[in-house]
Protein backbone atom coordinates (compact mmCIF):
# COMPACT_ATOMS: atom_id res chain seq x y z
CA UNK A 1 0.00 0.00 0.00
CA UNK A 2 2.80 2.40 0.87
CA UNK A 3 4.55 1.72 -2.43
CA UNK A 4 1.40 2.56 -4.42
CA UNK A 5 1.04 5.85 -2.50
CA UNK A 6 4.70 6.77 -3.12
CA UNK A 7 4.32 5.93 -6.78
CA UNK A 8 1.14 8.00 -7.02
CA UNK A 9 2.77 10.98 -5.23
CA UNK A 10 5.85 10.72 -7.42
CA UNK A 11 3.70 10.61 -10.55
CA UNK A 12 1.77 13.71 -9.49
CA UNK A 13 4.95 15.56 -8.60
CA UNK A 14 6.47 14.66 -11.95
CA UNK A 15 3.32 15.76 -13.78
CA UNK A 16 3.32 19.12 -11.96
CA UNK A 17 7.02 19.62 -12.67
CA UNK A 18 6.68 18.81 -16.37
CA UNK A 19 3.59 21.01 -16.64
CA UNK A 20 5.46 23.90 -15.05
CA UNK A 21 8.42 23.46 -17.36
CA UNK A 22 6.21 23.29 -20.43
CA UNK A 23 4.30 26.41 -19.45
CA UNK A 24 7.60 28.26 -19.32
CA UNK A 25 8.39 27.13 -22.85
CA UNK A 26 5.30 28.63 -24.42
CA UNK A 27 5.35 31.70 -26.60
CA UNK A 28 5.96 34.88 -24.72
CA UNK A 29 3.94 38.01 -25.18
CA UNK A 30 6.91 40.13 -24.12
CA UNK A 31 8.03 42.65 -26.71
CA UNK A 32 11.65 41.68 -26.08
CA UNK A 33 10.99 38.03 -26.88
CA UNK A 34 10.18 39.01 -30.48
CA UNK A 35 13.79 39.96 -31.24
CA UNK A 36 16.71 37.66 -31.76
CA UNK A 37 20.13 39.28 -31.61
CA UNK A 38 22.98 38.02 -33.74
CA UNK A 39 25.44 36.15 -31.53
CA UNK A 40 28.82 34.67 -32.49
CA UNK A 41 29.38 31.02 -31.55
CA UNK A 42 30.88 30.62 -28.10
CA UNK A 43 32.94 27.66 -29.32
CA UNK A 44 35.03 30.01 -31.50
CA UNK A 45 36.11 32.04 -28.46
CA UNK A 46 39.04 31.63 -26.08
CA UNK A 47 38.54 29.37 -23.07
CA UNK A 48 38.72 32.39 -20.74
CA UNK A 49 35.62 33.75 -22.46
CA UNK A 50 33.90 30.35 -22.54
CA UNK A 51 34.44 29.99 -18.79
CA UNK A 52 33.37 33.54 -17.92
CA UNK A 53 30.03 34.43 -16.30
CA UNK A 54 27.00 34.32 -18.61
CA UNK A 55 26.71 38.10 -19.02
CA UNK A 56 30.37 38.34 -20.05
CA UNK A 57 30.05 35.45 -22.51
CA UNK A 58 26.95 37.02 -24.03
CA UNK A 59 28.69 40.38 -24.34
CA UNK A 60 31.62 38.81 -26.23
CA UNK A 61 29.26 36.87 -28.47
CA UNK A 62 27.21 39.95 -29.24
CA UNK A 63 30.24 42.19 -29.82
CA UNK A 64 31.84 39.75 -32.25
CA UNK A 65 28.61 39.37 -34.24
CA UNK A 66 27.63 43.06 -34.29
CA UNK A 67 30.67 45.23 -35.10
CA UNK A 68 28.51 47.71 -37.03
CA UNK A 69 26.62 48.62 -33.84
CA UNK A 70 29.45 48.20 -31.34
CA UNK A 71 31.84 50.48 -33.21
CA UNK A 72 29.33 53.33 -32.83
CA UNK A 73 29.08 53.07 -29.04
CA UNK A 74 31.76 54.40 -26.69
CA UNK A 75 33.12 52.93 -23.50
CA UNK A 76 33.64 54.91 -20.32
CA UNK A 77 35.97 52.66 -18.34
CA UNK A 78 39.13 54.57 -19.25
CA UNK A 79 40.19 52.09 -21.93
CA UNK A 80 40.79 54.92 -24.40
CA UNK A 81 44.25 55.11 -22.81
CA UNK A 82 44.80 51.56 -24.07
CA UNK A 83 43.94 52.58 -27.62
CA UNK A 84 40.34 51.40 -27.59
CA UNK A 85 38.21 53.56 -29.89
CA UNK A 86 34.76 52.10 -29.09
CA UNK A 87 33.05 49.50 -26.92
CA UNK A 88 33.78 46.99 -29.69
CA UNK A 89 37.52 47.27 -29.02
CA UNK A 90 36.99 46.07 -25.46
CA UNK A 91 36.18 42.65 -26.97
CA UNK A 92 37.86 42.44 -30.35
CA UNK A 93 41.51 43.32 -30.87
CA UNK A 94 41.70 42.44 -34.55
CA UNK A 95 39.85 40.78 -37.40
CA UNK A 96 42.14 39.15 -39.98
CA UNK A 97 41.44 39.26 -43.70
CA UNK A 98 40.13 35.69 -43.49
CA UNK A 99 37.65 36.74 -40.77
CA UNK A 100 39.54 35.16 -37.85
CA UNK A 101 39.00 37.23 -34.73
CA UNK A 102 41.65 37.95 -32.13
CA UNK A 103 39.80 38.69 -28.91
CA UNK A 104 40.86 41.35 -26.43
CA UNK A 105 40.73 40.05 -22.84
CA UNK A 106 39.97 43.50 -21.43
CA UNK A 107 36.21 43.02 -20.97
CA UNK A 108 36.77 39.79 -19.03
CA UNK A 109 37.63 41.96 -16.05
CA UNK A 110 35.69 45.14 -16.72
CA UNK A 111 32.09 45.40 -15.60
CA UNK A 112 31.59 48.80 -17.24
CA UNK A 113 32.35 47.38 -20.69
CA UNK A 114 30.01 44.44 -20.12
CA UNK A 115 27.26 46.60 -18.59
CA UNK A 116 27.35 48.91 -21.61
CA UNK A 117 27.07 45.93 -23.97
CA UNK A 118 24.22 44.39 -21.98
CA UNK A 119 22.43 47.76 -22.19
CA UNK A 120 23.01 47.86 -25.96
CA UNK A 121 21.50 44.39 -26.29
CA UNK A 122 18.50 45.27 -24.12
CA UNK A 123 17.83 48.53 -25.96
CA UNK A 124 18.10 46.91 -29.40
CA UNK A 125 15.49 44.39 -28.29
CA UNK A 126 13.29 47.38 -27.44
CA UNK A 127 13.71 48.72 -31.00
CA UNK A 128 15.88 51.68 -29.95
CA UNK A 129 18.02 53.24 -32.66
CA UNK A 130 21.80 53.17 -32.46
CA UNK A 131 21.72 56.95 -31.99
CA UNK A 132 19.26 56.56 -29.12
CA UNK A 133 21.42 53.86 -27.57
CA UNK A 134 24.49 56.07 -27.88
CA UNK A 135 22.65 58.92 -26.12
CA UNK A 136 21.60 56.53 -23.34
CA UNK A 137 25.13 55.18 -22.90
CA UNK A 138 26.59 58.71 -22.88
CA UNK A 139 24.16 59.93 -20.24
CA UNK A 140 24.37 56.80 -18.08
CA UNK A 141 28.11 56.06 -18.13
CA UNK A 142 29.81 59.45 -18.53
CA UNK A 143 30.02 59.72 -14.73
CA UNK A 144 32.56 56.84 -14.72
CA UNK A 145 35.17 58.53 -16.88
CA UNK A 146 35.92 59.98 -20.28
CA UNK A 147 34.48 58.54 -23.46
CA UNK A 148 36.89 56.70 -25.74
CA UNK A 149 35.09 58.26 -28.75
CA UNK A 150 34.73 61.84 -29.94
Amino acid sequence: MLNKRCLLCTSWALLILVGGLLSGCGSSTSHEAEHDLAMAPLTDMPMDVQNAPVTVRQAYQFAAANPDVMKQIPCYCGCGKMGHASNYACYVAEVAADGKITYDPHALGCSICVDITQDIMRLLKQDKSVQGIRAYVDSTYSKFGPSNMP
